[in-house]
């Protein structure tokens, strides 16, 4: 399923959406809770690996997952809004927006310069919601229950409500980004990682084009931090953490950026090899699934992705 094959990756989206829901009523509870909450946390780092395309690796997506899960939080808290889709366009919004103004300075940065002053404004939010007490400081707070357009269903009908929003949502977004991808703007990111000089040759702004990366990358993540508030019901300020976002990295790193779906395939393992080690290990699961990543590095440099990317080159 090559990058430049957007078509087939439409295609082949269209196909998964009603397999995924219909896994959504065969599957055990808590498996699909673990894939829709995996879904989420993998936008955040669908966010990073578009990132990661331009050459910039952002230890900032940790913010935009938590503003997107705070803006539908306190939209609900505070306004009593709970319109789903009301929700989710507030979170993409706020991202996007605060993105845009942070953008302006991050784009004249590069490598490790980048990456720490990246780190250091998702450190700033995390000092400032663990300070708020009208925000529930270091507990945060919950969501009140989710509509939809109008419709409250309950109990099991609406857990999977919440589930089948973020499946749509999240096939919607990778068709999306894929697209974006192989488009002149996505390839004028790839060139950027390659020979920033060159792109400005080429009559491109490098600044301009890691601008509006960072800015779709931001958005993204902004919708995967809203899914996740709406399906765990609960918002906190570890969202914004340096943890959070050193993980979006890792798994981003592990799955590879070869594909806008490698992100999400690798974030729903890892969350897979996460479960079974803490009811292996309890006291040192951290051991088993470091022992993972490990050898994921080790032996699949490329990240899991470089399986696909070996058999068609086989084929």
């Amino acid at each position: 399923m090559s990058v430049r094959r957007p078509g087939l990756t439409v295609l082949l989206l269209l196909a998964a959406l009603p397999l995924l829901l219909a896994a959504g009523l065969i599957i055990p509870n808590w498996l699909r809770f673990l894939l829709q909450v995996s879904l989420a946390a993998g936008l955040a780092t669908l966010g990073v690996a578009v990132q990661m395309r331009t050459g910039l690796v952002s230890f900032s997506q940790g913010l935009y997952y938590c503003l997107g899960g705070y803006a539908a939080g306190m939209a609900g808290h505070f306004l009593a809004i709970t319109d789903a889709f009301v929700l989710l366009a507030l979170g993409l919004a706020v991202s996007s927006l605060v993105a845009s103004v942070l953008g302006l300075l991050l784009a004249r940065y590069r490598e490790i310069f980048f990456a720490m002053l990246s780190l250091a404004f998702s450190m700033i939010l995390y000092g400032l919601l663990v300070n708020a007490e009208a925000l529930g400081s270091t507990d945060g707070f919950n969501l009140p229950k989710s509509t939809f357009l109008g419709f409250a269903p309950q109990d099991e009908a609406f857990h999977f409500s919440v589930y089948a929003l973020t499946c749509v949502i999240t096939v919607a977004t990778v068709g999306l980004v894929q697209r974006y991808l192989v488009s002149g703007l996505g390839a004028a990111g790839e060139a950027l990682r390659e020979n920033e000089l060159r792109v400005e040759y080429l009559g491109t702004s490098a600044k301009r084009a890691a601008y509006l990366t960072y800015v779709i990358a931001a958005a993204i993540s902004g919708l995967g931090g809203t899914l996740a508030a709406l399906s765990i019901g609960h918002v906190d300020p570890d969202m914004a953490y340096w943890t959070t976002s050193g993980q979006f990295v890792f798994v981003a790193l592990l799955s590879g950026t070869g594909h806008a779906v490698a992100p999400l395939v690798g974030s729903f393992l890892i969350e897979l090899v996460r479960v079974y080690a803490v009811e292996i290990s309890p006291n040192t699961w951290q051991m088993i699934l470091g022992g993972v990543m490990l050898l994921v590095i080790i032996f699949l440099p490329g990240g899991l992705w470089s399986l696909v990317a070996m058999r068609q080159r086989k084929g």
